[in-house]
């Protein structure tokens, strides 16, 4: 319920804002750009048309700087989508707020899967990332956000993706506030914390976790017995399966995303019963971005198994 969502913003000592609550909206496509980049363009306008006027400001430069999104910015935008003919890697990301974080963020990695630089990266992935405010979606409503992942995701060729309560901190700009966000992820099993760069580089056609949105394409929707194996396997009366064009399913495990609080007793069965089906088909986080320890991301991504 909408009640149950926590308010969170981590501040650095110098008081600057590098995580917040908010909703992520991540896909991951077994696609090299070339073959997305129309879908990642059309996606990215859908979310523009969403969001409010001026929710993303900036975008990051080719030499490394933050620059306004003006005219000028976006026909370099589109370029860098549409019209760039080389190279190994498409990165882009647009944000609201270039001083610190703020809700709104767009966040796309786009690779050339058959260059020999990813020849030791056999799960690499083209990756693209959305970002809300709580704000959002307490104002429209978990329907009309339901229909907007919906919306995004009928136009990208995903292999896995979901929507979650999520700290928002493009970049890993949480990092700067690591020992006060610990305690969060202890409390809050619900919320997601994401580094586009990372898992799209490993997850393959593999499952990241559960969330209140999990997106399955193949081949991981036909190894978990396809809509009939998974209803008979999720009984749960808030879970609901939407069937999607080519062969792939929403399912959503309630009508609002669950924080998951382990200070209150009760907490939603489909998560936990989810997380157990598709933990023969988790990732394995190649970087360790909680610290030198791969074994605590490990640890985290099944902590609702």
């Amino acid at each position: 319920m909408r009640e149950n969502i926590p308010v969170i913003r981590l501040k650095t000592d110098t008081d600057r804002l590098v995580a917040r609550d908010g909703v992520v909206l991540c896909f991951f496509m077994r696609r090299s750009h070339p073959e997305v980049a129309p879908a990642i363009w059309r996606a990215l306008q859908t979310y523009l048309r969403a969001t409010p006027p001026q929710s993303l400001a900036w975008y990051g430069s080719d030499d490394g700087d933050t620059l306004p999104l003006d005219d000028k910015g976006w026909q370099h935008i589109r370029k860098r989508i549409l019209e760039r003919p080389g190279g190994i890697a498409w990165i882009v990301e647009l944000e609201e707020n270039c001083s610190e974080v703020g809700g709104y963020h767009f966040e796309y990695h786009g690779r050339k899967l058959d260059d020999p630089l990813y020849s030791h990266d056999e799960d690499a992935t083209s990756g693209v990332a959305f970002s809300f405010p709580t704000e959002y979606l307490l104002e429209h409503g978990p329907a009309h956000f339901r229909a907007l992942a919906l919306e995004l995701a009928r136009e990208l060729p995903f292999s896995f993706g979901y929507a979650s309560l999520a700290f928002v901190a493009p970049h890993g700009l949480w990092y700067a506030a690591r020992r006060e966000l610990i305690g969060y992820l202890t409390r809050y099993l619900g919320l997601d914390l994401y580094h586009l760069t990372d898992t799209s580089r490993a997850i393959g056609t593999r499952a990241r976790g559960a969330y209140w949105l999990t997106f399955l394409g193949q081949p991981l929707l036909g190894q978990l017995g396809g809509l009939e194996g998974l209803r008979h396997t999720l009984p749960f009366p808030d879970v609901s399966f939407q069937s999607m064009e080519g062969e792939r399913l929403l399912i959503s495990l309630g009508e609002w995303p669950d924080a998951i609080d382990t200070a209150k007793a009760h907490h939603p069965p489909q998560y936990r019963a989810l997380a157990q089906l598709l933990e023969p088909f988790l990732y394995e986080e190649r970087t360790g971005f909680f610290s030198l320890n791969k074994d605590n991301m490990r640890r985290w991504l099944r902590r609702l198994c």
